[in-house]
């Protein structure tokens, strides 16, 4: 792999692992299972290790959870709730037991005692007590800032309102919210007997997503009528400790009354974490929660806070996940599900088996390449595993020699019957009706409004679905022909918030070039790529002549034999990318751009836009000369004064570029704290390094 394609690959891995982190522990909907996504963190974990110099400031090694989604308070944890780095393998334990003895400088045959327990499949909770009183619950949120859930955890059995005993001025008790295999049943059952229509009925995907949906509630009402219990597995700040073991403080948290894991051990070498480890594999499918795997944690606290933490992960404790669990059964159909982001998504629907004592009825197929590889047809017998509790996977096709057609993958949306292509070197079909495809149109209303697109302020992700699922807005350009009379007969809106709505949507009338283009939700086209296209065409008619143009190209005849049609591809993509004409456009985003303006249904909603009175501006440079005019600027650590977007327009601003690693092509670096591999990759190239102060005496300079 080049350096310019693993810089590709890292930046796809940081916007799909964010994503899938929303998902799951923001919106409480993952669409993929706990081992699909260990996947996608391991291979961006090993691109970084083959290229230290290209991790990214985003990347998922920095990050922890996802932030809270804004329907709770924001509440700032004292001290970091970070996560744990994953093992899969009898190796990957033993590795880290020897990393432990390195790190402390001790003899590969030193005793070094170690914790395991149960990894419970719930949602991260910290209980803050003073003097024995709780006062403060919060969701881990991302690790730094997480939302106040006080008065729900409040109605939770487990958790007490007091704790007994000896207890430290202050002291916070780290677990998990989680809900009984029974008692996620039950739930799901009850909301199907209650609902009006139970076609409609809301159903919990599993036992994880109904106790983060039910602790993280407005109404606490609501979650007392769930049925929730606590494990405590830590803990976070306190005032003093009444142990100096990993094991003493817990059995303390348990004395308290405190729940805590029954099955947590002592060891002192690999051979005795392993027997654990299988001990409790063994009774999983039997116990009465969900767990996934077998937490280890070095005993001694001394030997915890010398091995203290990477990015996100202490050094001092391992996440020993379990293997999927498998079975059998019948292929009966195969259905397209189209995701939010236009992804076309197969999904086996299987005669009824039971896998782990969870009735499963469906698994993914992934993609196209994937029913190719197994061969499966509707009525194969099939091999499934079912992976984090999430939706399985087939594995395996059990009779690939009996007579039967072949699946054939869809080349039209099933949502909206626009082309579905598959990207040069992409393995997933999409979709390109992004703007008025159903299953995208909540997502893409979401993007176009949001932060670094549009911006309108008061329109969040509750409005816009309760608007779409009302049918007052179903595209964009709906936004902009919203009258105050439409808000005003709806409950809970008032004159103010209705003409604060109002005032919002017509201030962003006349958006900047690259916010509309942002906003337009093209794959592959981020703010960066964005901001290049509106300073290269300045205008939207510019910008226009030149997508017609070279959509002329893409339909010249094309050979159809071998190496001529490669050559072909090769000279059209050259062109294509000299046609639009920016450094940063490569074929993968050209091409995407032609997609997205090829497919009519796309164009008629930007010309609908435009009739709702929205008009770009253009693009007014306004560049001040200073002495980093003409050069490239790479920002890295932690900017006090500044965010880093300000910074970045800053650099823009006075003509110079703000690239986002370091290269040969780097002329100058702003390095704050806690600048990392982007420092040491400068001075390597002998790149000069100013601080946060002398850039903003740079500013300041030039006027």
């Amino acid at each position: 792999m080049t350096e310019a394609e693993a810089a590709a690959e890292l930046e796809r891995l940081a916007a799909e692992i964010a994503r899938h982190n929303r998902l799951y522990h923001t919106d409480d909907a993952p669409e993929i299972s706990d081992a699909d996504y260990d996947a996608l963190t391991r291979r961006n974990a090993e691109l970084e290790r083959q290229f230290p110099h290209l991790v990214r400031a985003d990347s998922p090694s920095k990050q922890v959870g996802a932030a809270p989604a804004g329907h709770l308070a924001k509440v700032a944890h004292a001290l970091q709730m970070l996560s744990l780095d994953n093992a899969f393998s009898e190796e990957e334990v033993a590795e880290f037991l020897a990393r432990v003895r390195r790190y402390l400088n001790l003899t590969d045959d030193a005793e070094v005692a170690v914790t395991a327990e149960p990894k419970i499949d719930g949602l991260s909770c910290s209980l803050r007590y003073e003097k024995g009183v709780l006062v403060l619950a919060a969701t881990r949120g991302d690790g730094t800032t997480g939302e106040d859930v006080t008065p729900n955890a409040r109605t939770i059995g487990d958790i007490p309102q007091r704790l007994s005993g000896d207890v430290p001025d202050i002291f916070e008790i780290r677990g998990e919210v989680y809900m009984s295999k029974a008692d996620f049943a039950a739930l799901n059952a009850r909301l199907l007997a209650e609902a009006e229509d139970p076609d409609k009925a809301r159903q919990f995907a599993n036992p994880r997503n109904a106790a983060a949906g039910s602790l993280r509630q407005k109404d606490a009402a609501v979650t007392r009528s769930r049925p929730l219990r606590f494990y405590a597995h830590g803990w976070g700040e306190v005032s003093a400790l009444p142990a100096d073991t990993q094991s003493g403080v817990m059995r303390a948290i348990k004395s308290w009354g405190v729940p805590i894991s029954h099955d947590i051990g002592l060891f002192t070498d690999v051979t005795g974490l392993i027997a654990q480890y299988r001990k409790i594999e063994a009774k999983r499918a039997d116990l009465p929660f969900d767990i996934d795997g077998v937490v280890y944690k070095v005993d001694r606290l001394d030997w915890q806070r010398r091995l203290g933490q990477v990015a996100r992960a202490p050094r001092w404790a391992l996440a020993h996940k379990f293997p999927a669990e498998k079975a059998e059964t019948i292929l009966e159909a195969i259905d397209i599900q189209v995701g939010r982001t236009g992804k076309l998504t197969p999904v086996a629907r299987l005669k009824p088996v039971s896998v782990g004592g969870v009735t499963v009825t469906n698994a993914t197929l992934h993609n196209a390449d994937e029913i190719a590889r197994l061969g499966v047809r509707v009525g194969d017998r099939v091999r499934i595993q079912r992976a984090g509790d999430v939706i399985p996977q087939v594995l395996e096709n059990l009779t690939p020699d009996e007579k039967r057609p072949a699946y054939v993958f869809p080349d039209k949306c099933p949502e909206c019957d626009s082309d579905a292509v598959r990207e040069e070197g992409e393995v997933d079909i999409r979709c390109t009706g992004g703007l008025i495809c159903p299953a995208q149109r909540v997502e893409r209303l979401r993007h176009f409004v949001g932060r670094h697109a549009l911006d309108i302020e008061g329109l969040g992700i509750t409005h816009i679905e309760a608007f779409f699922r009302d049918g007052l807005m179903q595209s964009p350009a709906d936004i902009f022909t919203l009258k105050k009379d439409d808000l005003l007969a709806r409950e809970r809106w008032a004159e103010v918030s209705a003409q604060n709505l109002i005032d919002a949507i017509d201030a962003r009338r006349m958006p900047p070039l690259d916010r509309f283009l942002l906003a337009l939700g093209i794959r592959h086209v981020g703010e960066v790529t964005a901001r290049d296209l509106a300073r290269r065409y300045r205008s939207w008619d510019a910008f226009q002549t030149m997508i017609d143009g070279v959509l002329a190209l893409r339909h010249e005849t094309q050979p159809v034999i071998g190496e001529e049609e490669r050559k072909f591809l090769q000279r059209r993509n050259k062109a294509v990318v000299e046609a639009v004409g920016t450094q940063n456009i490569g074929p993968e985003v050209a091409n995407a751009l032609l997609d997205f303006f090829e497919e009519g249904h796309n164009r008629e909603v930007v010309a609908a836009i435009f009739a709702a009175g929205v008009a770009p501006a253009d693009v007014v440079h306004e560049v001040r000369q200073s002495p980093v005019t003409g050069k490239t600027v790479v920002f890295t650590g932690s900017l006090e004064a500044l965010s880093r977007d300000e910074a970045k327009a800053q650099a823009e601003a006075l003509g110079a570029k703000a690239a986002g690693d370091v290269s040969k092509k780097t002329d100058l670096v702003v390095a704050g704290p806690g600048a990392g591999s982007k420092l040491k990759k400068a001075a390597e190239l002998g790149i000069e390094v100013i601080d946060e102060a002398a850039w903003l005496r740079i500013v300041a300079e030039a006027g």
